[in-house]
């Protein structure tokens, strides 16, 4: 983003601009294409083209370039991450989303330093290979997996975390990576792109005093075909039995319920009290510890590419991606 003169707002720019705020781009030991949208989107309309538009452009490109660094707002940027990881099949090159909290052309922008690192990354070879061919977020010195980060800050420049799993590397004076938690590629699979998704879904967050009638609108015709529960603690709800009726109903005409916490860290426990037993018995999956946007991304991977039920529960309880925790 760059600030308007004339509007005194923040609006997105094309990469040249970049280049001439960076000129530390020019000293890399490695080529660097550029692809810029056309148009120029601010990342709160971000939206599954976009994302299929994103993962056409690495389709297009893959064989042609070692690793890819894509430019992206901080607000939806742990959306469009999770998204691609589960649109990418079979990666053996690292994606890595970026960007700042202050403009690139700001005296104080965190611009440079990520923008710079995350080429480094994107361009590093170790023994020869990438040590990190993964969908990644790097941000404030930390490089952490797309479909476990989200972002928790509107003010610092430490706006991301991943709070159930440990960066994939760090940045200091040297990189250092984790290898003992970086997704290794898929042996003998090649990559390809699953671009079908399907957004029919909705995201219902609990709160305390949440009436019928707003339970109703998320779970009544035309219904969307998924709705993720925002759930106190390990996965708790109300235990009103209208509430558990409502989904119960949905359930059985066919839609699919997630459960994930509203807890900035730990997972969903269905069972661990009597609140969420009810849920599980209705037959509410699982969200274990997903962030809600994997679990929005994941869905809609799945109802894009598969039609059979069965077959995306088993998948929602299955890590793909590295999504979710053992």
């Amino acid at each position: 983003m760059v600030h308007d003169p004339l509007s005194g707002v923040l609006v997105p720019f094309n990469f040249k601009h970049i280049e001439k705020q960076v000129p530390e781009l020019r000293r890399f030991d490695c080529r660097i294409e550029t692809v810029s949208f056309d148009p120029l989107i601010d990342s709160s309309d971000i939206s599954p083209g976009s994302w299929q538009q994103i993962a056409g452009i690495i389709g297009e490109n893959y064989e042609r370039h070692d690793g890819f660094v894509v430019l992206h707002g901080t607000d939806t940027m742990a959306y469009s991450a999770s998204a691609l990881s589960f649109m990418l099949e079979n990666l053996e090159k690292p994606v890595i989303f970026t960007g700042s909290q202050l403009p690139i052309g700001m005296i104080r922008t965190d611009g440079k330093e990520n923008l710079i690192s995350a080429i480094e990354i994107a361009a590093a070879k170790i023994n020869g290979k990438t040590p990190v061919p993964e969908v990644c977020i790097y941000f404030e010195n930390h490089l952490r997996r797309g479909n476990r980060t989200t972002k928790f800050s509107s003010e610092h420049f430490n706006a991301f975390d991943s709070p159930n799993f440990p960066p994939l590397a760090e940045a200091g004076i040297n990189i250092k990576f984790n290898d003992r938690i970086i997704l290794a590629p898929t042996v003998r699979k090649n990559f390809r792109i699953s671009t079908e998704l399907d957004s029919n879904i909705a995201i219902l967050k609990l709160f305390p005093g949440i009436g019928r009638e707003t339970v109703q609108k998320f779970f009544s015709p035309p219904p969307s075909r998924a709705v993720i529960i925002e759930s106190f603690g390990t996965g708790n709800g109300p235990t009103a039995p209208w509430y558990i009726d409502e989904i119960r109903n949905y359930i059985s005409s066919g839609g699919l319920v997630v459960n994930i916490t509203q807890c900035h860290s730990g997972r969903v426990d269905m069972g661990l009290y009597e609140t969420s037993r009810l849920l599980l018995e209705t037959g509410v999956i699982s969200g274990f510890d997903m962030t809600p946007e994997a679990a929005v991304s994941k869905l809609m991977y799945l109802l894009g590419n598969y039609h059979d039920a069965g077959i995306i529960k088993t998948l929602l309880n299955r890590s793909l991606r590295g999504e979710i925790s053992p």
